[in-house]
């Protein structure tokens, strides 16, 4: 009787193995490590195989066909997993096509390659993508203006803009931190940069860099940015050839008529913008609402718009999530005024009693762009010198989620958003 017992326990194992056919990762509140979550998809792609991202099931899911290899990456990394089988899948996918459900499955097939423009000075606390991708084991590339101008960017489907100031005025820390080391270093290596590549001023070559950048998505590419990369990138686009620098940024006086000068048909997201000109203020522009917002810290959240999976896939898939309302977070550029954006421009997410959008995406060309408002997710108001977030200590963050759904987009992307 024991050895007929040990016998049908091992033919059931044997069964559920058999029948075991896909491997699940969920996405909802079930999951233990949402950022690693993201490597795993990332290294399956790496492999060529499969990876169904199931828009709007449990939180955003990854369905792919069971390895005991992704089984034991799964293990190893501390990421939330279920075993199915064939004929659960198939269920699951119908259930998601039927055109009364707002959910959808899109396949992706390659690992799409990744480029972090930043500079070679960076510091730890920095940058909110790097740190993320590091803990998702998700590889990339450092490059910086000297890449770009020699055309690397086409090696790559993705592309993040480190905190970057694209304007040539070292971030506008020059009132405060003109004499700590750390800023005299950047703007020593920015100006020899400059130097070097044929350029008299730090201006212009940003400005060369975001006209390639923009000729990079007009074919096909994909642009990510988040804090003062964002606002300072359509500034420069709106500025080429046009002195917007104060003297001591650049050695000589700033265009008296840069206002009415700046040509808006060029720039991704923002027009109809003012520069801020004192050099001393913080500041860009009045694209940026971080100074003029009334936004007490405890009611600080945006909230992610719910589109349709089937007819709105590339904005369905920015916005996976397992919360739909995220908590706000600080930066350089922290939230951008309403009145500023283009009209073709999409609100992902936003912050309707401050009338100011948090999270936006749109296209260019046969590229797409987003623009990701703040600086860390984790850390309300991450000021120079604070140390680097330990994201071990934010496993299920969703606000670091939403730069990972920007990372997997390349994979998945089949055509742009219906109209």
């Amino acid at each position: 009787m024991k050895l007929k017992t040990i016998f049908i326990l091992l033919f059931t194992l044997i069964f559920i193995q058999v029948k075991a056919m896909y491997l699940l990762i969920p996405m909802d509140d079930s999951q233990k490590d949402h950022l690693k979550s993201y490597g795993i998809a990332y290294w399956t792609l790496q492999r060529d195989m499969e990876v169904k991202w199931l828009l709007n099931y449990r939180g955003g899911s990854f369905l792919m066909e069971h390895r005991p290899e992704i089984e034991n990456e799964c293990v190893v990394r501390g990421v939330s997993y279920e075993n199915i089988a064939d004929a659960q899948a198939n269920a699951i996918l119908t259930e998601i096509a039927r055109p009364d459900i707002n959910q959808d499955a899109v396949s992706m097939n390659k690992a799409p390659k990744i480029a972090v423009y930043s500079p070679p000075n960076k510091q730890p606390w920095d940058d909110a993508v790097t740190l993320v991708l590091t803990y998702a084991e998700i590889d990339y590339d450092v490059i910086y203006d000297e890449e770009i101008l020699s055309g690397k960017l086409k090696d790559y489907d993705w592309l993040h803009l480190h905190h970057e100031d694209f304007t040539g005025q070292h971030g506008k820390f020059w009132r405060s931190y003109q004499h700590m080391p750390w800023y005299q270093q950047e703007v020593r290596i920015n100006n020899e940069l400059a130097k070097k590549l044929g350029f008299m001023k730090v201006s212009e070559m940003k400005s060369f860099v975001t006209r390639e950048i923009e000729k990079y998505v007009m074919n096909g590419g994909f642009l990510f940015a988040m804090c003062a990369a964002t606002d300072t990138y359509d500034i420069s686009l709106a500025a080429a050839g046009i002195d917007i620098c104060q003297p001591m940024f650049d050695g000589d006086p700033m265009d008296p008529d840069v206002d009415s000068k700046l040509d808006f048909n060029h720039t991704f997201a923002f027009e109809n913008f003012k520069l801020v000109k004192d050099p001393n203020q913080y500041e860009f522009s009045n694209i940026d609402a971080t100074e003029t917002r009334r936004v007490a810290r405890e009611n600080d959240y945006f909230t992610l718009f719910d589109f349709s999976a089937k007819w709105d896939p590339i904005p369905t898939m920015l916005c996976q999530n397992h919360k739909n309302l995220i908590k706000g977070f600080m930066g350089q550029t922290t939230a951008y005024r309403k009145q500023v954006l283009k009209s073709n421009v999409l609100v992902l997410g936003d912050n309707k009693p401050a009338n100011e959008a948090r999270y936006i995406h749109g296209e260019k060309g046969r590229g797409f762009w987003t623009f990701y408002g703040g600086h860390d997710p984790e850390d309300y108001r991450h000021l120079i010198g604070d140390p680097p977030t330990d994201l071990s200590l934010h496993p299920n963050s969703p606000g670091y989620r939403l730069i990972l759904n920007n990372v997997l987009f390349p994979a998945a992307k089949k055509k742009k958003r219906k109209t």
